[in-house]
């Protein structure tokens, strides 16, 4: 029988009663996680960080820097994928398990039934398909600019505002649905043996039972990467780990038994 604070979602119980004081004991613990194992959240946070810097050089170097802003937009949703290996850190963590380079890097792999890949396809998926509606609304705002696509310039023109406007409310949405889906989903396929859709369905549930404490971790989320990744992506070595071990921490809180 579930209790007043929770609800049952087959296999398992969400709570119900989550509160803003469960996010900051997150960000905490989170932190702790952190600096008891540095050297995994550096190893995670430098591929995040590698390739955020890869992306900006790869634009420049194409001469289309206009593509800059939907892929730093759009690169924070990979950001769940690859704090996978960090959601072991922590389960090995709070179970007093022993952290290898092996284990911690075995758990991408999932349990040995391809659930978490099948997760990185949507991932990559979801990508994708932003940067295609990224340049759809490229091409409807900006075809007729007369401003070549290879300058910034682009963007203060009425068209480029407009567009920045409209590609940031629809980045924003696929954002948001995206978070839903994964932001429990993916501990609970690196905590438990179940598929990656009664995994989604809990992440689901638990955003529908806690709708402001969870749209109040999706901005703490955006907010706090948005700003690590302004100075060449390099706070990204600390926000995404520190991030990565509290979503674990949270999910814990929100997910029983």
């Amino acid at each position: 029988m579930t209790s007043v604070g929770q609800a049952q979602i087959a296999p398992v119980t969400v709570a119900r009663d989550l509160a803003l004081r469960d996010l900051w004991a997150a960000l905490a613990a989170g932190a702790r996680d952190f600096l008891a194992c540095p050297l995994f959240g550096l190893f995670f946070g430098s591929i995040y960080v590698g390739g955020g810097l890869f992306v900006g050089y790869a634009l420049f170097a194409w001469k289309s820097p206009t593509w800059l802003i939907p892929a730093a937009a759009g690169f924070p949703l990979i950001a769940p994928f690859v704090a996978v290996g960090l959601y072991e850190v922590s389960r090995r963590r709070e179970a007093g398990l022993p952290r290898s380079w092996r284990a911690v890097l075995g758990a991408l792999r999932g349990r040995g039934d391809d659930q978490i890949i099948s997760m990185g396809v949507i991932v990559f998926v979801a990508f994708s398909f932003w940067m295609i509606v990224a340049h759809s609304i490229f091409a409807i705002f900006l075809a007729e600019s007369g401003i070549g696509s290879e300058s910034l310039a682009i963007f203060t023109t009425q068209a480029g505002i407009a567009m920045l406007v409209v590609g940031g409310a629809v980045g924003g949405l696929m954002a948001l649905a995206f978070y839903a889906v994964t932001v429990m989903s993916l501990p609970m396929l690196v905590d438990r043996e179940v598929d990656f859709l009664t995994a989604i369905i809990t992440s689901l549930a638990v955003i529908n039972h806690n709708r402001p404490v969870m749209m109040a971790w999706a901005l703490i989320i955006a907010v706090v990467l948005f700003m690590a990744m302004i100075p060449a992506f390099l706070g990204l070595l600390i926000a995404l780990p520190v991030l990565g071990h509290a979503t674990w921490h949270l999910y814990r809180r929100a997910v029983t038994d």
